[in-house]
């Protein structure tokens, strides 16, 4: 029998690779910022995000094929990060942390400079235009991300969204330097490993007959207003 989401909230409150919001309402318990490779993987490797990272594939799958690397995966859902922070336990992964807050409040727990690049995959599309600013690529969030990010870090996002992923496009093509663009990754690049990796949602998506895209992009040097 499976554990309820009581039983996983509880589990991971003991885990030492889960850090969650709650952690820190203690005044005595500082955060992280700017402390990630001082004080919690204790080395000075990169560090990659994997922002709604639900269980957390790809930063499972990209911390087993890169394990010079540090690799966080940032979501609210407990549950979710329940299944990824095990999977991590189980595949002795000690490049993976899970840091259960809301996306919004990231530059509270990096400084400047402190995160490499990102990954955005499959996040809530938001469909109605009066919730456009609760989405991911928006520009509030992309000026979050400016924060955090090395000066020419780059983010990789993931939908199967069309109208996510036609405001992405027109966004960071006003604001952003795109890098690489899909539209399709499964008739364009089905040989790569990188693209290829599946979430438990995208593998529902395309068991719905949904088109999966992919886009790189750099945030530029000047602040990005919104």
């Amino acid at each position: 029998m499976g554990k309820n989401k009581l039983e996983r909230f509880a589990e991971i409150a003991e885990f030492d690779h889960v850090l969650e919001l709650t952690d820190f309402q203690d005044e005595d318990r500082k955060k992280p910022k700017g402390k990630w490779n001082e004080e919690v993987f204790e080395n000075d490797h990169p560090i990659i995000l994997e922002l709604a990272c639900g269980k957390g594939e790809y930063t499972l799958k990209l911390a087993e094929q890169h394990r010079e690397t540090n690799f966080i995966g940032i979501d609210i859902k407990g549950a979710r990060i329940w299944k990824g922070a095990t999977r991590a336990l189980d595949r002795d992964l000690s490049n993976v942390r899970f840091l259960r807050i809301y996306i919004d409040h990231l530059d509270e727990y990096f400084s400047a400079g402190e995160v490499e690049y990102m990954w955005i995959t499959f996040p809530d599309p938001y469909p109605k235009w009066s919730d456009r600013n609760k989405r991911l690529t928006s520009p509030k969030f992309l000026s979050i991300y400016q924060k955090v990010l090395k000066k020419d870090g780059t983010i990789h996002f993931k939908t199967d969204s069309d109208k996510l992923w036609d405001f992405t496009k027109k966004v960071v093509r006003e604001r952003c330097e795109v890098l690489d663009l899909v539209e399709n990754v499964y008739k364009e690049r089905p040989e790569d490993p990188l693209l290829t990796t599946k979430t438990f949602y995208e593998k529902k998506h395309l068991e719905n007959g949904k088109v999966i895209k992919y886009l790189q992009f750099k945030l530029p040097h000047e602040p990005i207003e919104f």
